[in-house]
């Protein structure tokens, strides 16, 4: 049971780390939580025995520089709202052009035989 908290713990804090980094660090919170569990119940259950590992101490290490990540991206990290004409501008822009190539296109009458569609059976 301790080495599954602890493969758990690890897993956990690894995913914490990668997703701190990334532009989603509001969800490493949870990973980062869950770490914190698995490592404290494998903590306990290697107590128990008096066998604590360092591979449990590195589990926290790595999940409270996760946490660290995603409070210091939280607390500092500017959200902008660009302008949003430019781009409606270049929306319809592209809309237009997108109607003029269909109007462009030649399609011609294709002849489709049915007589093979009926002998299909589903």
């Amino acid at each position: 049971m301790k080495k599954l908290f602890t493969v758990l713990a690890i897993i956990a804090s690894f995913l914490a780390i990668i997703l701190a980094v990334l532009p989603v660090s509001n969800l490493a919170i949870i990973p980062s939580i869950l770490a914190l569990v698995f490592g404290l119940l494998a903590f306990y259950l290697s107590k128990k025995t008096g066998q604590v590992k360092k591979i449990i101490q590195f589990t926290f290490f790595l999940t409270i520089i996760a946490l660290a990540i995603t409070t210091y991206k939280a607390l500092f990290s500017i959200t902008e709202v660009a302008d949003t004409q430019e781009l409606k501008a270049t929306e319809s822009q592209s809309k237009e052009e997108a109607l003029e190539e269909l109007e462009d296109l030649e399609i011609e009458d294709i002849d489709i035989d049915t007589s093979e569609l009926e002998d299909i059976e589903l």
